[in-house]
């Protein structure tokens, strides 16, 4: 998947992250979409979150295709795949880099809030020009 929309990095399975079954625990690749999300927006440099606004999960969906274990090289990716109004559909990958494997794939619901009331506001047009949405693949 090559595509500049699409934002990636690596990260090396700490021990941290295994659980009592030897592999990533399940919890520890929400902490990795949590990251995933924060970090793209943050590695385009005119991106700037308007004051008071920010995201609230409305949903998150994990679909857990093979493990992971200790040392094991992961590239994670994401990117948007939808935006609405008020809401946007950030998708992830989790890749094995040694054999190619996806070993996670996951979707989040996010919802562009007012902090001081808490309630859903429409997406800046300045953040939906910065950062495209990805047709499905």
């Amino acid at each position: 998947m090559s595509n500049p929309s699409i934002f990636t990095f690596t990260l090396t399975v700490p021990q941290s992250a295994i659980d009592g079954y030897g592999h990533v625990n399940n919890v520890v690749y929400l902490q990795w979409m949590q990251d995933a999300a924060t970090r793209h927006p943050e590695s385009i440099p005119e991106f700037k979150q308007p004051e008071n606004t920010g995201w609230y999960v409305r949903e998150h969906r994990i679909k857990y295709l093979s493990p992971a274990y200790l040392g094991d090289e992961i590239e994670a990716r994401t990117w948007i795949s939808e935006f609405k109004r008020v809401r946007g559909i950030r998708k992830y990958e989790f890749v094995r880099k040694a054999d190619g494997k996806i070993v996670v794939e996951g979707k989040t619901q996010w919802v562009f809030i007012e902090l001081t009331t808490g309630r859903p506001i429409p997406i800046p047009a300045e953040i939906l020009a910065l950062i495209p949405v990805v047709a499905d693949q």
